[in-house]
């Protein structure tokens, strides 16, 4: 983006404006005062020379309203002239017979440069305050346009209009993507390597940087978030003295202040929108989860009570091998609603929990007997620590936790490779793992792997619909714990923590003879 570079003929005009200026700054100088002097000389022998005074008092103050304080400075020394030449005795000469007159003449040019002054002043104050006020006006405008905008494109758009119009400069929104920079309206982008450093090192620094490239003056102004720095506003102020950059720096600041802010909006739009979407989508699924559950409960359970009464007839080979398959399937698929209905239970928030101190080495027996046949092809290997302290938990909940966890392990084995089941403990947790054999988890699904409806292979022909382990993280996670899969070449675990806290204390009873 490369600014605009004056021309010869702009050059030319500006000298002739120059000169221009001069030459009606003069006008503003002579011709009050002569014009006070050539209506008071008829009556200079009815008026009091303080009198006159007063009139060239009050020329000077109109001087330099009008025409700045080197005017007024000239016209106060003018008019002193003017009253000591035409209006003290002897006249027309600027010799001073009286002593008073002296007093008066030196009084006159004091008092003459005091309102030149003190008028300069005023003025100044009052093209300040309109100066605020229109700026004021200005950032109102674009606040209200900025206000309104739904997009980031949007807001460049505003801010480059605003820029252009008011300020009479050039601008473009560069927005944070990880460390680097990079422009919202493609169309627009910055000429050359030392902008981009320069607008680099200002979002790192978090400082405004200004930058002189041949005739142009670069400012790179900060857009500050709530947590980090979201930004930058480059402005290309063109070939602007930097005594003009310095006096509207604080303008600009306003404006990239603005800007941050309607950023900072459309980013936590983004994220409410974003989060109700969750929320919604969360809401959905726990509505279907509870559905299909209860839904589908009473059929199994017709089918089951069916399969078992075929069962006890007598039939022949064939077909009890279709009732054992019958009734096999049904039980896979009870516990496949199983576990729907307590997804749909945790992620409602009717968990409760029957907390009790107890050893983890029931809880990890009864799991084992009650997998039975599913274990059948998998040697398991419990190694407990014999000095492993009660624990406080739901046994049912951290039964199922192992459950689903030797079932995952079981199904994803090769036949006949072991299961490990580890405990040990640090100075606040117990961590519980549980190892297979000759399988791992993809590496890059290590954190999805406990997602809803979340499979290692997606692809796979083993059954199953994704829950295991969800439903494993939310019971963990209820307990006050943490559960995260690792694997490496020969195999694969699920760990899973509990707090320690503080047993009670067990009294042995003494014996007494």
């Amino acid at each position: 983006m490369k600014p605009a570079q004056p021309s010869t003929t702009k050059r030319i005009a500006h000298a002739l404006n120059k000169s221009q200026t001069k030459s009606a700054r003069m006008t503003w100088i002579l011709a009050p005062c002569g014009l006070v002097t050539l209506l008071v000389w008829p009556l200079r022998d009815v008026l009091d020379p303080a009198n006159i005074a007063m009139l060239y008092l009050l020329t000077v103050a109109f001087v330099a309203l009008r025409a700045g304080k080197q005017a007024a400075i000239i016209s106060a020394l003018l008019s002193t002239g003017l009253l000591d030449f035409f209006f003290i005795h002897p006249r027309l000469s600027f010799s001073v017979g009286d002593a008073q007159y002296g007093v008066t003449l030196a009084v006159m040019l004091v008092v003459a440069l005091i309102v030149a002054n003190l008028t300069i002043s005023l003025q100044r104050q009052t093209a300040a305050a309109i100066e605020r006020e229109r700026q004021s006006q200005a950032l109102y405008q674009l606040a209200s346009r900025l206000a309104g905008t739904t997009s980031l494109e949007q807001v460049s758009a505003a801010t480059r209009d605003f820029l252009y119009q008011s300020q009479s400069c050039r601008s473009m929104l560069l927005m944070r993507h990880n460390d680097t920079l990079q422009p919202v309206e493609t169309e627009h982008s910055l000429d050359s390597e030392l902008q981009s450093a320069a607008a680099t090192t200002a979002m790192q620094m978090a400082q405004t940087r200004h930058m002189r490239e041949s005739e142009c003056h670069w400012l790179f102004l900060p857009l500050f978030g709530s947590t980090y720095v979201r930004g930058v506003l480059a402005i290309d102020l063109g070939a602007m003295p930097p005594s003009d950059v310095d006096a509207q720096q604080a303008l600009y600041e306003a404006i990239a202040s603005l800007v941050a802010i309607s950023v900072e909006r459309l980013h936590f739009v983004e994220v409410a929108q974003r989060t109700q979407l969750q929320m919604t989508d969360e809401r959905l699924r726990s509505s279907i989860l509870s559905a299909l559950s209860h839904d589908i409960r009473t059929p199994l359970t017709v089918l089951y009570g069916m399969s078992e009464a075929l069962a006890q007839q007598s039939l022949p080979q064939d077909m009890r091998d279709t009732v054992e398959a019958m009734r096999e399937q049904t039980l896979r698929l009870n516990s496949m609603v199983s576990n729907l209905l307590d997804m749909a239970k945790l992620r409602t928030g009717d968990l409760r929990l029957n907390m009790e101190w107890q050893p983890l080495e029931e809880v990890v027996g009864a799991s084992i007997k009650l997998l039975g046949t599913a274990l059948a092809q998998h040697p398991v290997h419990a190694a407990l620590p014999a000095d492993l302290p009660l624990l406080r938990f739901d046994a049912i909940l951290i039964e199922r936790v192992l459950c689903n966890l030797l079932e995952n392990a079981a199904k994803y084995a090769p036949s006949g490779s072991a299961i490990r089941i580890e405990a040990n403990t640090d100075n606040s947790l117990a961590h519980i793992s549980v190892c297979n054999e000759g399988s791992h988890f993809p590496s890059d699904k290590l954190d999805k792997m406990f997602e809803l409806f979340e499979r290692g292979d997606a692809e796979s022909n083993i059954p199953g619909i994704g829950l295991g382990l969800a439903i494993c993280r939310s019971i963990v996670e209820a307990h006050g714990g943490t559960i995260r899969a690792s694997s490496n070449d020969d195999s694969a675990c699920v760990t899973f923590t509990l707090p320690l806290g503080e047993p009670p204390v067990i009294e042995v009873e003494s014996e007494h003879e």
